[in-house]
Formats: C-alpha cells, sequence, structure tokens
C-alpha cells in the first residue's frame, strides 16, 4: 500500500485506501479469508490516520469485499458476496486485469438487460429522450469511441434507451449497466488501432426507437452488443 501524506484531504485519503484495497482484493493479491492488518500497523505503515483506514474498511464492507466483526480481524469475503455490479467494483475489476470468464458475464448480462430495455424503450420514449439519443450520437461521432468523451457519450446513449423504459426497478441498474457498457467498450477499444466503426449498430438502435418497433429495437441492440463482444474477443490476448 502506498503511502498517503497528512496534507491530503481525509476523503480523498479515504478514497485511496479503498481504491488499493479493493483493486487488491479483487485480483486476488488479497485472497478470501484473508485477514486485513489492525488499524494500528496500517497507521504507522501508510502514515495516515486510523479513522481514514476505517472510514475505508467500512466502504469496502458495504460492497461486500470484506466482512468486519467486533473484535476480530477484518477479513476478505469470497467471490460470491461481492457486488459485482457496484461501480467502484465494476472498475477495480477491469482496472486490475478482468478475466474472461467475467468480460463473457458482462456481456451475457448486457444481452440480457438491454435489448428487452430498447424494446421497452421504444414503446414509450417521448421527444425529449429521442433528442438526447441524438445529442449522444453525435457527440460519440465527433469524439470517437477512443476518448474519454466519446465513451461518455456512449454511456448516455445507453442510459437515455434505460431511462425511457419507465421501469422504475429497471432504471435501478442503470447507473450499473452504464459503467459495464464504458469499461467493456475502453477493454475493446484500447488496445486495437483499427477499430471496427460501431457507429451503424448505435445509428440501428436509434432508428428503431424512432420509429417506435420493439422489435426491431430489439433485434439491434443484440446485433449491437453481439459485435461488441466480437471486438472484445479480438482485443484479447491469447491465454
Amino acid at each position: 500500500m502506498s503511502a498517503r501524506h497528512s496534507s491530503t484531504r481525509p476523503d480523498d485519503i479515504r478514497g485511496g485506501i479503498a481504491h488499493d484495497l479493493g483493486v487488491a482484493i479483487v485480483t486476488g493479491k488479497l485472497a478470501p479469508g484473508t485477514a486485513l492488518v489492525s488499524e494500528e500497523r496500517f497507521s504507522a505503515e501508510n502514515n495516515v490516520s486510523r479513522g481514514a483506514y476505517r472510514e475505508a474498511l467500512k466502504v469496502l464492507a458495504a460492497k461486500g469485499l470484506v466482512q468486519q466483526r467486533l473484535k476480530s480481524a477484518t477479513r476478505v469475503n469470497e467471490r460470491a458476496k461481492w457486488s459485482m455490479l457496484d461501480i467502484d467494483v465494476l472498475g477495480w475489476m477491469f482496472e486490475g486485469g478482468a478475466t474472461r470468464d467475467f468480460i463473457d458475464g458482462i456481456f451475457e448480462l448486457r444481452r440480457i438487460v438491454e435489448p428487452s430495455a430498447a424494446a421497452l424503450a421504444a414503446r414509450r420514449r417521448d421527444e425529449r429522450q429521442l433528442a438526447r439519443m441524438g445529442h449522444s450520437l453525435q457527440e460519440m461521432e465527433r469524439h470517437g469511441l477512443l476518448t474519454a468523451e466519446g465513451r461518455a457519450a456512449d454511456q448516455a446513449f445507453h442510459l437515455a434507451v434505460l431511462d425511457a423504459t419507465r421501469n422504475e426497478p429497471l432504471l435501478t441498474l442503470s447507473n450499473s449497466i452504464a459503467a459495464a457498457v464504458e469499461w467493456t467498450t475502453r477493454f475493446s477499444r484500447d488496445k486495437r488501432q483499427q477499430l471496427r466503426d460501431p457507429m451503424p449498430d448505435h445509428h440501428a438502435v436509434f432508428r428503431a426507437l424512432v420509429a417506435g418497433d420493439g422489435d426491431a429495437a430489439r433485434r439491434a441492440m443484440e446485433t449491437l452488443i453481439d459485435n461488441a463482444l466480437i471486438d472484445a474477443n479480438t482485443s484479447r490476448q491469447p491465454e
């Protein structure tokens, strides 16, 4: 764990500790069952307050990564208890080098959720939501998916589709789905020099939404995700 300076803001210190420990946990450097060091030891070794470390552990516990017990060491939880769709956990998984199985699982989740969402959105969208989607596509065209701005526009497009479903339980997943879109897109694109143009797939979804054609929207979103998975597979190193 890298040392922290006492002049750093407490929230930044807490966030930094949670980030470093989170990445260590999801990458297996801290295996399930591992006892984390005590507050006293961590504070002395990293030049941070015991309170910052304590708060960071609470963050990790809320995400299911660790288990805290009174008068006992905090231990890393088994993988089944992790909140895999938590935005931070998703980011830490990809940052640390997501496994093939995890990436395939994320794409499976997207294929289960997003095509059905697109079909609903085609029937329920309004002009304001269509305008948001159209603007997002323009920003994607302008910046490209190799840039942070382009990926943010991609997220905004998919968020607008989910928003247009008007399904409140589904909307609780929207930030996680948007994060999955961002990380899978980054994974697929960052390692490649020659890129398949993703815009035709997005425009096909948009056209179906404009037309109010739920079946076409479902099929177009399935194609978009399937092609994104092909991109991800192409970008992988042989295992």
